[in-house]
């Protein structure tokens, strides 16, 4: 079985500056960490590799410092790891994000299954994964909690839905996005570390897709524009309410008028 698993890095903290022109965060020099709910995703593909072999590869979109999500991949067990950088990504929203992954994809070969984390916590649009689906024309399933058999051909997941808990069978190759607890991450081992220290990271451009149109990555192939993004003002003023429930509920709604937000 091959498997594609799609990683992110994503800010430390949320002490970001967002670049006032384009809207999107600057990520060069941040404290950075790996999407903590790939971390789902990898731990599901390391489980089916255990039992149907195969390889993983893990990918991931951003600038040179993301390759070290790709190592801490490696130290998880995964086998290849792809970086997809280009200046000309850069500015990308989901639709173009979900393009420029889809190609990678396609790049890469044949494959039995994409698995993503449900969302990331730069983002939160749960979008990218499903949108790679539709530009690969392959079958996905979204908040996988729990894989519940392999049968011929394909899997069967239960999916966690607004009002329902669903199962479905899916034929690979196809994509899944997975919720976190699906199954517990393994940490990370430093005999792989040392053992994978020099092995090769692949770095992908647009020269290398079969679609090679600058139109259609970054800022050029995002249909959706940020009009406004700034970062929470902080400030340490505080104000207390005493009294009954009664009392503190109308001193809180009398606030929430006074300040416009109702």
């Amino acid at each position: 079985m091959k498997i594609v698993v799609c990683i992110k890095q994503v800010p430390g903290s949320n002490k970001v500056e967002v670049d006032e022109k384009t809207g999107v965060l600057k990520r060069d020099g941040v404290d950075s960490k790996m999407n903590p709910y790939d971390l789902y995703a990898l731990e599901t593909a390391l489980r089916m590799k255990e039992l149907h072999g195969g390889s993983i590869t893990a990918l991931t979109m951003g600038p040179k410092q993301a390759e070290a999500v790709l190592r801490e991949a490696y130290m998880m067990g995964v086998d290849e790891g792809v970086l997809v950088s280009d200046r000309k990504f850069a500015g990308a929203d989901v639709l173009a994000t979900s393009y420029t992954l889809s190609q990678a994809v396609k790049s890469l070969g044949e494959f039995d299954m994409i698995i993503c984390g449900k969302q990331t916590t730069d983002g939160d649009t749960a979008q990218v994964g499903p949108e790679m689906a539709e530009y690969l024309n392959i079958p996905h399933v979204a908040n996988v909690t729990k894989i519940v058999r392999y049968e011929e051909g394909r899997v069967v997941v239960e999916m966690d839905m607004p009002t329902t808990v669903e199962v479905a069978a899916v034929e690979y190759p196809c994509l899944m996005t997975v919720e976190k607890d699906i199954f517990s991450p393994r940490l990370p081992s430093y005999k792989r570390k040392m053992e994978t220290a020099d092995r090769e990271i692949k770095v992908l451009s647009v020269k290398d897709f079969f679609d090679q149109d600058e139109m259609h990555y970054g800022l050029n192939g995002s249909p959706t524009q940020v009009e406004r993004i700034f970062p929470p003002e902080s400030t340490g003023e505080k104000e207390f309410y005493r009294g009954d429930s009664k009392v503190v509920s109308r001193q809180v709604s009398d606030k929430l008028v006074e300040l416009k937000l109702v």
